[in-house]
């Protein structure tokens, strides 16, 4: 049909016979959509949509399957990310430290002088079927030679002998503030640097190693949004970090944005890079750069998520709650006042309840002479926010970001704190039901993974990634109400409402087809659904099974040629499914590959390790004496 003799407009892509979640209130379920100029223009039923059909409409059948609006990370740290994601080793998802050693010892092979292997982030230990980080000795084991530098969380960093000549730690080499070096009984580092609770001394030698030169950094850039296309996500919202300067470090996202090379679009916020002249950068940021400058793939958000480094409560839960100094209010408010003026929003790092108390303190002083009114803020992780503090934000306007770093450290925090205190860390539901504007992400990506379905699977069953039940079901969330989080709730958090979030006529035309039914599937694989199909802006930037010849987004192979990226991919070392891929809970979980079977879970590994079994307890019976599945 040539619909211009009908006077509809033609479309530019429709996919039509599936089964889309709007999110759309007043349209929840539709069958078709069509996308002109980047943008949805029409959603509903296959025979309504398909009269938009004309003779240059790229046209999709979706099979029946499963539809969702892309999903949005409220807090992640990509321009960071892409600038190094080509020199990381990701033992994100590797469920197996056995498999996660193997995949160091194969990059050492191929890594030349004087390059790092740097596996930064991304997992927890609890994740492991052996319950542990490896030893110093594996470490230099399977490295004599070449630098390794392992981030975990960030409560410590493992370097090898190596890596410690490296960046030249000895005997005389101080502890900074707030970290610390272990040493031998001679006084000699042995390779451990522990936040004490200050994650500077990780940064710090992290910052030492080489870097990409500039058209590495580029394609590094591309296979990390492209990596993000694979897992569904299609937008972010960056929240700055340590050791990166605006703007150099931001040429590289700059430059894709110029030559049309976004798959993901980011807003990102200008994070303060100088203690005690905070001021002084938001004073020169704020002279040179207007908020929302940019377009609809790279546009500035705002100040933070650190605004002030002594308001700085760092979230390591193996260490006490730090108390933030006397300083930190004369110091924040100087800060909020420039942004107030300026009609600039800002995002705040705090973990804990103490901290944000002393910060809304500060607010409500400055809101009182500069009205907030207008103006998207927000604090970011809030773990031990109260009741009272909620209710403050809400009455100021404000909002909260939670992340699902819980995840990844909720054993830690029971062990601190008690399971009583970590039912409601944070109290996801309780923001909702306050109606205070809320949303979720990850931090990825070195506090936490940058799969968004992890944080996902977190807001569904309350769950640790080592299986540990959190939360009761009060503070859970049902699987459409996790799903808003990530998608329409985000855009107010970038000043976005009504242009992205939903499948819906005159948004942007950002959704995925996941490879199992977000719905329907059990919760224990949640966690391990990526996308068949991920559009951005009408363009296919990621296509693969049944939909595979569709995709718009080839990239050359990662740069250089020793890139962990070649061998092993990313999430759960999807590039090598016969390797270290097996010892994710989704291969598992499909199709176990172990020798022998669990005389109480068979070969269900996947279930029994998500259940509350004790699995890893060797000492008890589900343990070494009556369960298998800790040996996997």
């Amino acid at each position: 049909m040539n619909v211009a003799t009908k006077g509809y407009a033609a479309a530019d892509l429709i996919l039509h016979n599936g089964r889309i979640v709007t999110l759309d209130r007043a349209n929840p379920n539709a069958t078709a959509m069509a996308v002109k100029d980047g943008k949805f223009l029409m959603v509903g039923q296959d025979h309504e949509v398909l009269t938009h059909f004309g003779p240059d409409t790229r046209i999709v059948d979706l099979g029946g399957r499963r539809v969702l609006p892309g999903l949005i990370d409220n807090h992640t740290h990509v321009v960071r990310g892409g600038l190094n994601f080509n020199m990381e080793l990701r033992w994100d998802g590797v469920r197996s430290l056995a498999y996660a050693m193997d995949m160091l010892k194969r990059q050492v092979a191929v890594t030349p002088p004087p390059q790092w292997v740097r596996v930064v982030g991304g997992f927890t230990e609890h994740q492991f079927a052996e319950k542990r980080l490896p030893t110093l000795d594996e470490i230099n084991a399977v490295a004599p030679d070449t630098p390794v530098f392992i981030l975990h969380l960030y409560d410590r960093a493992l370097l090898n002998g190596a890596a410690l000549r490296a960046v030249g730690y000895t005997k005389d080499t101080p502890n900074p503030p707030g970290g610390e070096i272990q040493r031998d009984a001679q006084g000699n580092p042995v390779g451990l640097l522990l936040a004490k609770p200050n994650a500077g001394i990780l940064y710090a030698t992290l910052a030492r190693g080489p870097k990409l030169p500039f058209d590495y950094q580029l394609n590094s850039t591309r296979h990390f949004m492209r990596e993000l296309n694979r897992l569904g996500v299609t937008g972010v919202i960056d929240a700055g970090g340590g050791f990166q300067n605006y703007p150099d470090d931001y040429a590289v996202i700059q430059k894709l944005a110029d030559d049309g090379q976004m798959t993901v679009r980011l807003a990102y916020n200008l994070f303060t890079q100088k203690p005690k002249a905070e001021k002084d950068d938001f004073l020169a940021w704020t002279a040179s750069v207007t908020y929302k400058q940019g377009t609809d793939y790279f546009r500035h958000n705002g100040a933070g998520e650190m605004l002030v480094f002594s308001a700085a409560d760092f979230e390591d839960f193996r260490q006490p709650r730090p108390d933030m100094p006397p300083e930190m209010e004369g110091e924040l408010e100087d800060v909020v006042r420039v942004l107030a003026e300026n009609r600039w929003p800002w995002r705040m790092h705090a973990t804990y309840d103490e901290t944000i108390a002393r910060a809304l303190d500060v607010f409500e002083k400055v809101n009182a002479d500069i009205p907030f009114t207008g103006l998207n803020w927000f604090f970011d992780h809030a773990e031990t926010i109260s009741e009272r503090s909620i209710d403050r934000i809400a009455a100021l306007g404000g909002g909260i970001a939670v992340q699902h770093r819980m995840a990844f450290q909720g054993e830690y925090f029971v062990e601190r704190y008690g399971h009583r205190a970590a039912e409601a860390t944070p109290p996801v539901a309780r923001m909702l039901q306050k109606g205070v504007k809320t949303s979720a992400g990850t931090d990825a990506t070195r506090v936490a993974s940058y799969n968004p379905w992890v944080s996902l699977s977190w807001l569904v069953t309350g769950k640790t990634l080592g299986g540990l039940s959190l939360y009761p079901r009060a503070n859970c969330l049902d699987r459409e109400e996790a799903l808003r989080m990530w998608t329409e709730n985000v855009a107010w958090f970038s000043n976005e409402e009504g242009k992205k979030g939903r499948i819906e006529a005159g948004q942007f035309a950002d959704f995925i087809v996941p490879d199992k039914d977000f719905f329907s599937c059990p919760e224990d694989e949640i966690s391990f659904i990526t996308s068949e199909m991920t559009v951005v802006g009408g363009r296919i930037v990621y296509a693969a099974g049944a939909f595979a010849a569709l995709d718009d987004a080839p990239l050359p192979p990662p740069m250089p040629d020793w890139s962990p990226v070649r061998k092993f991919g990313g999430y759960a070392a999807w590039g090598e499914p016969d390797g270290a891929g097996k010892a994710s809970l989704s291969r598992m979980a499909s199709a176990c590959g172990c020798a022998n079977s669990c005389n109480l879970h068979g070969h269900d590994h996947a279930r029994a390790w998500a259940s509350n079994a004790p699995v890893s307890d060797f000492s008890g019976f589900f343990g070494a004496l009556g369960c298998a599945c800790w040996a996997v």
